[in-house]
């Protein structure tokens, strides 16, 4: 009979039943972050700051994804992940157009809301990304998770250094170079993880 068939060993149980907890944490997590990092770019008018928000909310939805396919077979996760690394590369492509229209109207964000709400987000990501640690070596599923809290963590430093750009030069092209450098770490991300769920696919 094939092991898929049969209910995970009680170790597996327990390590399913943290990861659940773990991924509950950091779905809130980013789901608040998502409605305060939203309406604080949309108000400051920064690019950086309305692609860190919309990362959160498709952390969100990937979290989501991940706790409804935790304990399922291999192939149920790595299928799972195969639509969470295409929806990062189209998350990656979004923002990159967003900055190539903001470049091109010169638009100004406001420094200050910048630094304050993106060291606000820093925070909360890494938050997430130590919770999350223990599980980076896991398979294309739980890669994938980590690999968005790391680049979120990534992301916010950018955001506070292009916030002090704009401060110091009074321009937006700090933010805009920073939002295509978020851009830039989806698509990385979402080729590594289509990569390893297709590899773990072909292996099935």
């Amino acid at each position: 009979m094939s092991t898929t068939c049969c209910p995970p060993p009680p170790a597996q149980q327990l390590h399913d039943r943290r990861y659940r907890r773990v991924l509950w944490t950091v779905l809130a997590i980013n789901a608040a972050m998502f409605f305060i990092e939203a309406i604080a770019g949309l108000t400051a008018g920064s690019t950086s700051l309305q692609a860190d928000a919309l990362d959160f909310l498709a952390d969100a939805a990937n979290y989501g994804i991940s706790l409804f396919v935790v304990g399922m077979a291999l192939h149920h996760r790595a299928r799972a992940a195969l639509t969470k690394g295409l929806t990062m590369g189209l998350f990656g492509l979004w923002v990159l157009a967003a900055s190539m229209w903001h470049a091109a109207h010169g638009s100004v964000p406001a420094a200050v809301t910048m630094g304050t709400v993106g060291f606000v987000a820093l925070l909360a990501n890494a938050a997430s990304f130590a919770l999350l640690w223990a599980y980076r070596a896991g398979d294309s599923n739980m890669r994938s998770v980590w690999l968005c809290s790391r680049n979120d963590v990534i992301g916010n430093c950018a955001v506070l250094l292009a916030a002090l750009g704009v401060f110091g030069t009074g321009t937006g092209w700090p933010d805009v170079v920073v939002a295509t450098i978020m851009g830039a770490l989806a698509l990385h991300g979402a080729w590594h993880v289509v990569r390893q769920a297709r590899s773990e696919l072909r292996g099935i």
